[in-house]
């Protein structure tokens, strides 16, 4: 599968290439004509290769933008027309390609800078662009007429309807309508994975124990099931009577919804929805579904909450959440509650106020919305686009009636200086009342980031206890590297964890126009990977990364739908600290109870179960199942794509299944895939493993 994705990416690239140096080629005339410009037109061709090696799946072939903001046009002179080619080049070398920023050569990214240049109508001359020269470009003269060979990049074009197809009939006596008292009940329900914490209070533990880790040896892939989109695949899926529904990242504008046989694999039904204009930062990703009522509710990237029919696909309402023109996205898998869809916000790197939405599940109706930044926390008016977006899957309280969640960074990520203060409610876990929106507690784990230190992963909610007593509690795992257990009553703090990933002595220092090499790096720490909780351990199982980066801070101005990080960091790879430790944590203490370390930094997720197990992916493709207990590996399986993803288990006829999605990642640059594998153990006892197998 690995082989067979690279082959066609590098075919795709190629195609590309001679798409972008056509674009060169044909050039208006009069811009190529004229001499003493900044950049000549063999430069351009240069940059016209790396800009389709590493830029042209974000910003579109003619530059008009697709997940990323367009490089021409209105939003280019409204980001840099008053300024030099210096500015857009500072940018671009600082902070492109999303994926690995820094990583290009000064040559690379001066031709890509001098390739932009020409798309925008500047004249090339007989000199290239280079450091010294870049401040004699002005920006103001840029073409009004550019990009004449490709769409109008301003124009709002509207997405094509979805795309059904039916493929088979449900599995027999396959009951898709999941119901409030399903869905309170989920706990004791052995054979279905209702939520996308299977549980409202996010533990990923299942009661299943039929594969053990006496046993997990002979687990068999039973089937392999590939979707068709290749790309960074973090989804978590659902499992209703025998149905498996998934989604897939973006692929060309396109994502899919997907309904299996969760026993065979085969296909039921799958929706292709085309998305609408939209940007994002980490990858063209979304995180799963949610199913209630019949129905199966899907969060979009370009901001569209979809409610289709469980059983055929059939599109029952759609409803805008935002506006995705200036960076908001959704890429969670939303929450569904007392006939409520619970979504949060995404869009971090932009200057955009995050939030948490709920929405009637019946009409598509906004019940309550609450602003994730507070006013009297931001310096002047820097709330209004202060970040604390919403990345991942809230927990659910219903004793209490809080729904409970972290949030992300304030914006800009790494320059505080125009938002003096704590900068409330970012980096915190947040508790609501669940039908009223109404803030109930927070507790912020990082005050004033500068570092982009979110707290992203999911909130956990388990017990624990201090003094004879029984505290509920709710826990996330930051990127800043602690484990933040609160009481959930309140929010105040009860533990704060040992360090699960390494950390320099200068962590926490502020960043410098020179840099700062520091750890945990950007991103984590923790990323958005969902931990997971054994009651029977009282461990949180933890996918965390050790990434060294060098952080550098040179403000920057804003302009609606750019990026705006403030600064920069960079990933000191080669021969800086680069591995993946994945973490046991004993909550009533604080303390690590066992870690593997992995050879890549971890992102994904963890899955406990009864069965004194708990399950994890890796970037090289391995999928591993350890001891719960003791941390020893008990089995692998490579699936030949990084297995990013969360892993779930459940019951068909009878017999436990575990399946993950197998499809790489973005942020890591982890080999990219399409499949959905599903194990179980063979049929009989002593039947050997199969081949791939590894202990």
């Amino acid at each position: 599968m690995g082989s067979a994705g690279t082959t066609k990416r590098a075919t795709v690239a190629m195609r590309n290439v001679l798409i972008a140096l056509s674009i060169v080629a044909v050039s208006p005339a009069g811009a190529q004509a004229k001499s003493g410009g900044g950049y000549t037109s063999a430069q351009a061709s240069r940059g016209a290769a790396v800009y389709t090696q590493d830029c042209v799946n974000c910003h579109g072939t003619n530059l008009q933008g697709e997940s990323g903001p367009p490089l021409s046009g209105a939003t280019l002179r409204a980001a840099y027309g008053t300024g030099t080619a210096a500015q857009l080049y500072d940018f671009i070398s600082r902070q492109m390609p999303q994926d690995k920023p820094g990583s290009l050569s000064q040559q690379q990214y001066l031709d890509v800078t001098a390739y932009v240049l020409s798309r925008n109508g500047f004249p090339a001359g007989n000199s290239p662009l280079g450091v010294g020269s870049l401040s004699k470009v002005h920006m103001s003269q840029q073409s009004t007429s550019a990009t004449a060979t490709g769409p109008n990049t301003d124009e709002i074009v509207r997405a094509a309807p979805p795309v059904r197809n039916v493929y088979a009939q449900l599995p027999a006596g396959a009951n898709v309508n999941v119901t409030d008292s399903m869905l309170l009940n989920a706990d004791p329900d052995q054979n279905n994975w209702l939520l996308h914490g299977r549980t409202y209070d996010n533990q990923r533990y299942s009661p299943l124990k039929q594969i053990t880790a006496d046993n997990a040896k002979s687990l068999n892939l039973v089937a392999l099931v590939q979707t068709g989109m290749t790309a960074s695949f973090e989804t978590t899926p659902v499992v209703v009577n025998g149905v498996m529904y998934i989604t897939t990242p973006v692929v060309n504008k396109k994502m899919m919804i997907i309904a299996i046989d969760a026993a065979t694999g085969e296909r039921l039904w799958d929706v292709t929805y085309n998305l609408g204009p939209f940007q994002v930062c980490c990858g063209p990703v979304n995180r799963g579904v949610a199913v209630g009522y019949g129905r199966v509710y899907v969060a979009t990237l370009d901001d569209q909450l979809l409610a289709l029919d469980a059983a055929d696909g059939h599109t029952v309402w759609q409803t805008p959440i935002v506006s995705s023109q200036n960076g908001y996205s959704e890429t969670l898998a939303p929450q569904i509650y007392d006939g409520m869809v619970i979504v949060g916000s995404a869009g971090g790197e932009w200057a955009l106020r995050g939030f948490v939405a709920a929405y009637d599940a019946n009409s598509g109706k906004q019940r309550w919305r609450w602003m994730a930044t507070d006013p009297k926390t931001y310096s002047g008016n820097s709330w209004q686009g202060g970040g604390a977006m919403v990345w991942t899957t809230p927990a659910i309280d219903p004793k209490l009636g809080l729904v409970i969640f972290s949030t992300g960074n304030p914006n800009p990520d790494l320059d505080g200086a125009n938002r003096r203060g704590d900068n409330l409610y970012s980096d915190s876990i947040v508790a609501l009342d669940v039908h009223t929106g109404q803030l109930k507690w927070y507790y912020q784990e990082v005050k004033h980031d500068v570092w982009d230190y979110d707290a992203v992963s999911n909130v956990v909610l388990f017990d624990v206890h201090q003094n004879g007593e029984t505290i509920p509690a709710a826990a996330e795992a930051g990127k800043v590297g602690w484990v933040f257990i609160v009481d959930r009553r309140t929010g105040k703090l009860i533990r704060k964890s040992d360090p699960y990933v390494m950390m320099s002595k200068n962590m926490l220092s502020t960043p410098t126009q020179a840099g700062v090499d520091m750890l945990p790096g950007a991103n984590g720490g923790a990323e958005w990977s969902p931990p997971a909780y054994s009651p029977q351990t009282h461990y949180l199982y933890i996918l965390a990364m050790d990434q060294l980066m060098h952080f550098t801070t040179k403000p920057a101005p804003s302009a609606p739908g750019l990026i705006r990080l403030g600064s920069a960091f960079t990933n000191v790879a080669p021969g800086g600290i680069q591995d993946g430790p994945f973490v046991a944590l004993d909550v009533e203490t604080g303390k690590i109870a066992w870690q593997y370390k992995a050879p890549q930094p971890l992102i994904g997720g963890a899955l406990a179960t009864a069965g004194n197990l708990v399950f994890m992916g890796e970037g090289n493709g391995w999928f591993d199942a350890f001891n719960a207990k003791t941390g020893e590996r008990v089995w692998r399986y490579n699936l030949g794509a990084g297995v990013n993803a969360p892993p779930i288990s459940y019951r068909v006829n009878g017999e436990q299944y575990v399946a993950v999605a197998a499809g790489g990642n973005f942020q890591m640059t982890y080999p990219y895939g399409d499949t959905v594998a599903i194990f179980k153990l063979p049929s009989t006892a002593n039947a050997e493993s199969n081949g791939h197998a590894a202990r």
